[in-house]
């Protein structure tokens, strides 16, 4: 599907606008909250540079959206500015041959640096900047179904499966909503678990990446695929869990059809699109582990803007780059999709309001040892094919054992490809 959006925009260059007027492409996933996202930062820049125009095309998400983004830039032809993962994925790109390095723009040096190391390639040059806010994973929850059945924040997995009872005898309510026709929404739980797989063992990402640990044989790191195996056989889940969307993931747990979602923050743009009225209805609490004195947050550094090192327009995209990492950028951000979490911007601020399952996020940032990077910002290697598995578990076709094997086997692809020691 494309989006067109012709806009009058320029660098600011003093050049002549007639002459020098460009076109550029930006290729988008298919969110709503992303390409609104870009609808502002394209607008805000034409209010500062009237020459050059821009031209939105969307994608799918998941593997099949992966796989886009792998053949045009193997082909040559990828969009001028793309959105793409930062992390273990982007490796997968080879960005230092395949990518544009930034790290001459102006605003390089207000980028936060533990987001600079997740978008650097293998020659350590930088290669994108944040277009989102940090995030965490965990479960966003409906909060008149809280109040009504006298329900409180699960501070351990077993206190989660208590609400999750409670909600399944007293109403007719879905505990849990899953939508497994965005596959790449099922991995939620054995995603967000990361935290509590650090508590239980904190060298678990040296480990897996020299190939001497792996999930199947770590009982921490096996248990979110055993949450999921758990949540699936006590009924937990809406009954058109394979055919529901994302959207429809959020508008169960907005309108309190179904009480809790497994989702990353990054949604809360998505409420804010859709679903406006009921925002404040929706809290946020992270995944609970075992241990009620470690309850803490899986943080996701956020996908990231970059261009193919074959642009014809590398300036200009560097210009426009260099706005999106900028306060300006962020407050065009805010403007279209609200606040989500922390920007990564030296001298961008959140308003002094902001929505409740933001506000339900932010003690996990304010208090030493409650956040942990999820398991692909510590180490170069994640499996393409985690959603097709999480899928199978969360639909009863296959176990949690079974499918720790197979995830081990769908990274060690991967990490001969990156050439890892060891593997």
């Amino acid at each position: 599907m494309k989006t067109r959006l012709i806009l009058s925009t320029a660098l600011v260059s003093g050049l002549a606008p007639a002459a020098f007027a460009q076109e550029l492409t930006i290729l988008s996933d298919s969110s709503p909250d992303t390409v609104a996202t870009f609808e502002a930062l394209t607008a805000a820049y034409t209010a500062q540079n009237p020459d050059v125009s821009f031209s939105i095309e969307t994608r799918p998400g998941g593997s099949e959206g992966d796989n886009l983004v792998k053949t045009r830039l193997a082909t040559g032809e990828m969009a001028d500015l793309f959105i793409y993962n930062s992390g273990s994925l982007l490796q997968a790109l080879r960005p230092d041959r395949t990518l544009l390095p930034i790290d001459d723009i102006e605003n390089y040096g207000q980028i936060n640096e533990a987001y600079l190391s997740t978008v650097q390639g293998a020659d350590g040059a930088t290669y994108g900047v944040p277009l989102e806010t940090a995030q965490g994973g965990g479960i966003y929850y409906h909060k008149p179904s809280y109040e009504e059945l006298g329900l409180e924040i699960p501070m351990t997995w077993d206190q989660f499966m208590a609400n999750n009872a409670a909600i399944s005898d007293q109403t007719d309510k879905a505990p849990i909503a899953q939508s497994y026709r965005d596959t790449w929404t099922s991995q939620l739980f054995v995603l967000a678990d990361f935290y509590n797989v650090l508590q239980a063992v904190p060298d678990f990402p040296e480990k897996f990446t020299a190939n001497e640990a792996k999930f199947a044989n770590t009982p921490a790191a096996a248990k979110g695929f055993e949450r999921l195996q758990e949540a699936f056989e006590a009924g937990y889940f809406n009954a058109d869990f394979g055919a529901a969307t994302y959207d429809d993931g959020l508008r169960m747990v907005a309108t309190g059809e179904a009480v809790h979602y497994p989702m990353l923050t990054f949604a809360v743009g998505a409420f804010q699109q859709n679903h406006p009225d009921l925002m404040e209805d929706v809290g946020f609490f992270a995944q609970p582990g075992d241990d009620l004195e470690a309850n803490g947050l899986t943080v996701w550094m956020p996908a990231s803007l970059y261009s193919p090192r074959d642009t014809e327009h590398p300036e200009i995209v560097r210009d426009f780059m260099n706005f999106v990492a900028s306060p300006a950028g962020c407050d065009a951000i805010t403007e279209a999709i609200g606040v989500t979490g922390p920007y990564l911007i030296e001298g961008c601020e959140l308003p002094a309001e902001v929505p409740g399952m933001v506000a339900d996020m932010m003690p996990y940032f304010d208090e030493e040892g409650r956040t942990a990077p999820a398991l692909e910002f510590l180490s170069p290697v994640k499996g393409p094919s985690l959603e097709q598995i999480t899928v199978e578990v969360g639909s009863g076709i296959r176990d949690a054992a079974s499918a720790a094997a197979l995830y081990d086997q769908d990274v060690e692809k991967l990490a001969r490809q990156l050439g890892l020691p060891g593997w």
